[in-house]
């Protein structure tokens, strides 16, 4: 059986055939996998996301005051909103807060203490019973729950009967405890709201205590007398998918206003789930929008290799292609025949490429940073990759058919007559195309620089992927490419001219000859210097990607460890936190700090007290966000220092005697041996002798300990109406006697006084570091000096550094950073309370023991933000770390269409050469000098593509890298992203690549010696 022609013709070039089935094979399979990939990465992110939301993030809450007559309707129409919203039923639960209740025997005072109730469904999940029984509905008296921090403050314990009345609702409630609980996660997010729940009392204007908790019916019958209920839907976003976010996110945000609609008027919904799926819904867009640059460049470079194949192919059958022609063959016949057997090559590409994806990403899966995040990719061949493997294939055959139909319409003496023409500019020079193709590159840069992501709003309103954008890089390295191709006819021929002079033979024969055809070679040199430059810039990225991972990890802790909480607890109090903290394992220097938001000359700025002295040690500030070092600014912030009375041993209590001529309300300022400082009521000294006692084991707390030596600071008054004079007569320690220093103070009016143990430095500016931002607001600059107002206290400064973006706060923050001591002996000075210890700052060789040692304390109510565990959650987001996988997909095609290519070229034009060689061989020209012109002229192409891809992949990496690398949740990244090229690897890389391309060029040497010793011979 006969063959038909079109597969005859096709068998009659196996070589040409099989590189350009190999290229479409892998482009076809490489892109079906990348589609594969970006989908896969999308849903894992969503998951990964949604499985590790916090409560707060996914909560949503509908409140209401309703009635016992009300709550039924609004109930239904809470639950019927949140079934409609989500896209299956969330977990519900209801809790109930009652009006104010006198505490039992406070009946007659103006401002009794108060007590309330409350409910909540399926409280016993959340919290452990320490005493007696839960509570049970109905009856009388009513049974009802409290905490053991409420227990405490009280005196109630399980068992106790009293009676109360409320202060809107006069009829008496007698009630039973039951039982003392304990929340499990007093500090978590659960209870944000609910401080009155998680801390037993609230102190204001007035102190309230509970809530007592009770069973709904028993709330519903007793306590709902147009009081707060609140609804909390905790819905199950695990199998949500990209798609769904956008949908989901306007029906949860939608729901107050169709609660409204549907006649709860006083209903209130929030939450911060529409804002994080909204949120989450650009990230996924962007990140898979960002993983198409990738795509794109790989396409450019699949193209351009496939169409030198098709050259090749095209110049190899030009004068096949022309006696057809002229023996009756039409255009429509040549086209067939070109079209058929681009087919016969694609089709069967295109079949293949779906069920060859899935192997490939598993070999992406097991890159270290996609396997340490947990996520396993595990796609499989679908309509969508069907549908990507058949339009690429087609493209494909369409560019390996174009060449041959563009010269079907040439005759025998028109392809005669083309052969003898050659130039050294292409077409694409000529017409200036690459210069347009500069224009169109550098603009789409521009936008990449100034929207900062692949996306941009549509003219609907929403966000869509520019496709400008996206291209941007892939045109930029072509365009580079491009350009580069303007050198080679100018260096060729320089080297032929430097050669010329010299005696080898050899090196002057490649360059003559590459000078002679420099087009020739332009095709390979384009399409190495596009590999290389892809290569390099996918390195660049997953190592700037990596880089900035950490620097956002060290920026937003500012420590190794970081600890928050509350500056004292029942566990571990002022002066017992600082040494359980410091006592931690691995813990190797630590600092109090002050963190808080502060009103700093009208604007909300963070202000941040640490120890300056150990800023060195602590602070992890980026080098390039200030012009000043550290040390520098470790120097600059210390300033006048309190003076202070230590006391001798180590006290458990202390003894002031102190004479005033009028009442004066007083506080004593101390400190211990961390420099944490603490302030402590003596009450209202009455005129006359007054002794004052102060236990300082109180001020640890039940489990902590203090750090000695404990020293007096200063004393500090509050207003009074008339003027007051005050003298320490008598301090004592433990019952010994402590020589009082000579210590008074003259109090006037409203404003307080205070007066230091021992004399302190006169004060001066506070030396602060500010951000940029505030430093530019407040018009000062580094040395300078001026006045601001820090809490609508009005201080002189003095600015000692200013830094882009301040550790430990949030990008574009205002910031002010001062010392911890030299802030509180300002804050002294000035007769204000010291400022607490909100945070401690620790720095540690390895965090691991020290935060599984705080998670086995939850008592000690600390929140540990942890540096490497930082860094790990950001190294392991799936949308942020995608791109990285799609890098090293395409950096891997890119160098094996870079290898082919040359291999494919380097082969057809040696095999072209065959009789040039016989004949040098012939003339007499050794088989030695032979392969030395034949590595000029191809080590001449090698070595101007590495150069040519190098410095093109480092000008692309400065203006697109920075601007690709996003966070998790698609914003830029603070601190700004530092492009970081692994010149190392970057070098490897480039001589490996060298390698494998200068074997196959003495192979192929060693092939043309044996043909070209049989044709001299036949010659």
């Amino acid at each position: 059986m006969r063959a038909p022609l079109v597969v005859k013709r096709a068998f009659s070039e196996p070589l040409l055939l099989l590189a350009a089935f190999g290229s479409i094979l892998l482009a076809t399979t490489t892109l079906v996998a990348l589609t594969m990939y970006a989908s896969s990465i999308a849903d894992a992110g969503v998951r990964r996301t949604m499985e590790t939301a916090s409560y707060r993030q996914t909560a949503a809450t509908v409140s209401a005051p309703v009635t016992a007559e009300t709550f039924p309707r609004f109930d239904a129409a809470v639950r019927a909103e949140f079934a409609r919203a989500y896209t299956r039923p969330p977990a519900i639960t209801t809790s109930f807060r009652s009006d104010s209740y006198v505490m039992p025997g406070q009946e007659g005072r103006e401002r009794p203490e108060l007590l309330r109730f409350g409910s909540y469904d399926g409280f016993d999940r959340h919290a452990r019973l320490v005493s007696g029984a839960w509570p049970r509905p109905g009856g009388s008296p009513v049974e009802a729950a409290i905490s053991q921090s409420a227990a405490s403050a009280t005196g109630f314990e399980a068992g106790r009967e009293f009676t109360v009345r409320g202060r809107l609702d006069p009829r008496p409630v007698r009630v039973r405890v039951t039982g003392v609980f304990q929340l499990g996660d007093p500090s978590g997010e659960r209870w944000a709201g609910e401080q009155l729940l998680a801390r037993g009392v609230e102190r204001g204007e007035f102190t309230t205590y509970g809530p007592l908790m009770v069973a709904r019916e028993t709330f519903m019958a007793r306590f709902a007398t147009n009081v707060n209920a609140t609804w909390t839907a905790e819905p199950d976003l695990r199998e949500v998918t990209p798609e769904q976010l956008g949908p989901m996110a306007g029906a949860v945000a939608g729901i107050g206003e169709r609660l409204e609609a549907a006649g709860c008027g006083p209903c209130v919904a929030a939450g911060d789930l529409p804002r994080m799926l909204t949120q989450l819904d650009t990230a996924s867009l962007v990140a898979r929008s960002t993983m198409l640059i990738p795509v794109l460049q790989l396409l450019l470079l699949a193209g351009y290799a496939l169409m030198l194949t098709a050259r090749l192919l095209a110049d190899h059958r030009r004068m096949e292609v022309a006696l057809l022609r002229s023996r009756g063959a039409g255009t429509g016949r040549l086209a067939a025949l070109a079209g058929g057997e681009a087919l016969l090559v694609a089709l069967p590409c295109a079949v293949a490429a779906p069920f060859l994806g899935p192997p490939l990403l598993a070999l992406v899966s097991a890159l270290p940073w996609i396997r340490a995040s947990g996520v396993r990719l595990e796609p499989a061949a679908d309509l969508g990759s069907f549908l990507v493997s058949f339009g690429v294939a087609l493209a494909a055959a369409g560019l390996l058919a174009l060449p041959a139909l563009a010269g079907a319409r040439r005759t025998y003496v028109e392809e005669q007559s083309a052969r003898g023409r050659g130039g050294g500019r292409g077409l694409v020079e000529r017409a200036g195309a690459d210069l347009a193709l500069l224009v169109v590159a550098g603009l789409a840069i521009w936008q990449l620089q100034h929207y900062g992501a692949p996306v941009t709003a549509t003219v609907a309103g929403g966000l869509g992927i520019d496709p400008l954008i996206i291209s941007g890089p892939a045109l930029a390295l072509l365009t580079g490419g491009m350009l580069g191709l303007r050198l080679v006819p100018r260096i060729s021929k320089a080297a032929a001219r430097l050669t010329a002079r010299r005696p080898a033979l050899a090196p002057a024969l490649g360059a003559w000859q590459v000078s002679r055809r420099p087009l020739t070679y332009a095709g390979p040199a384009l399409l190495l210097t596009m590999a290389v430059a892809i290569g390099i810039v996918s390195m660049a990225t997953a190592s700037t990607w990596r880089t900035s991972q950490l620097d956002q990890a060290r920026h937003q802790a500012g420590a190794d460890l970081r600890l928050s909480g509350p500056s004292e607890g029942p566990e571990l109090g002022t002066l017992g936190r600082g040494t359980a903290f410091t006592a931690l394992p691995g813990v190797t220097a630590a600092s109090p700090a002050f963190h808080g938001q502060n009103e700093v000359s009208g604007e909300i700025a963070t202000l941040l007290a640490l120890d300056a002295g150990k800023l060195g040690e602590l602070f992890h500030l980026r080098p390039d966000l200030s012009a000043q070092p550290v040390a520098e600014l470790s120097r600059g912030l210390a300033g006048p220092r309190a003076g202070k009375l230590e006391l001798p041993g180590r006290p458990a209590t202390l003894t002031l005697r102190a004479e005033v001529d009028a009442a004066l309300p007083l506080r004593l300022v101390l400190s211990d041996g961390l420099g944490v400082w603490r302030d402590v009521s003596l009450g209202v000294l009455t005129p006359g002798s007054n002794r004052m006692e102060v236990d300082l084991r109180a001020l640890a707390g039940r489990a902590g300990e203090i750090t000695y030596p404990v020293a007096l600071r200063g004393l500090v008054a509050g207003a009074v109406e008339e003027t007051a004079t005050l003298r320490l007569i008598g301090l004592s320690a433990d019952g010994r006697e402590v020589a009082p220093p000579a210590l008074s103070m003259t109090v006037r009016g409203d404003r307080p006084a205070a007066a230091a143990f021992t004399p302190s430095p006169a004060p001066g500016p506070l030396p602060v570091v500010l951000t940029a931002d505030l430093a530019a607001s407040l018009k000062l600059g580094v040395g300078q000096e001026g006045r601001a107002s820090i809490d609508r206290r009005v201080m002189p400064v003095k600015v000692v550094g200013v830094v882009e973006s301040m550790p430990a706060t949030s990008a574009g923050q205002p910031a002010v950073l001062a010392d911890w001591e030299t802030l509180q002996a300002s804050e002294l000075a000035a007769g204000q309370p010291p400022r607490p210890a909100t945070e401690w700052w620790l720095a540690t060789a390895d965090s691991t023991a020290a935060t599984a040692t705080l998670k086995r304390h939850p008592e000690w109510d600390v929140t540990a933000v942890d540096q490497r565990e930082l860094a790990t959650r950001l190294r392991d987001d799936p949308l942020a770390s995608g791109l990285q996988g799609a890098l090293m997909l395409g950096f891997a095609a890119a160098l094996v269409f870079a290898v082919l290519g040359f291999l494919v070229n380097a082969v057809v034009a040696a095999r072209e050469r065959t009789a040039e060689f016989a004949i040098l061989r012939a003339l007499g020209v050794s088989a030695r000098q032979v392969f030395g012109m034949l590595a000029v002229e191809q080590t001449f192409v090698i070595g101007l593509s590495l150069v040519a891809g190098t410095v093109l992949a480092v000008v692309v990496g400065v203006l697109v890298v920075p601007h690709v690398v996003l966070t998790g949740q698609a914003a830029a990244v603070t601190p700004g992203v530092l492009l970081d090229i692994p010149w190392a690897a970057a070098c490897v890389m480039l001589v490996l690549v060298a390698a494998v391309l200068l074997a196959i060029v003495a192979g192929l040497a060693r092939s043309l010696r044996g043909r070209g010793h049989a044709l001299r011979e036949e010659q």
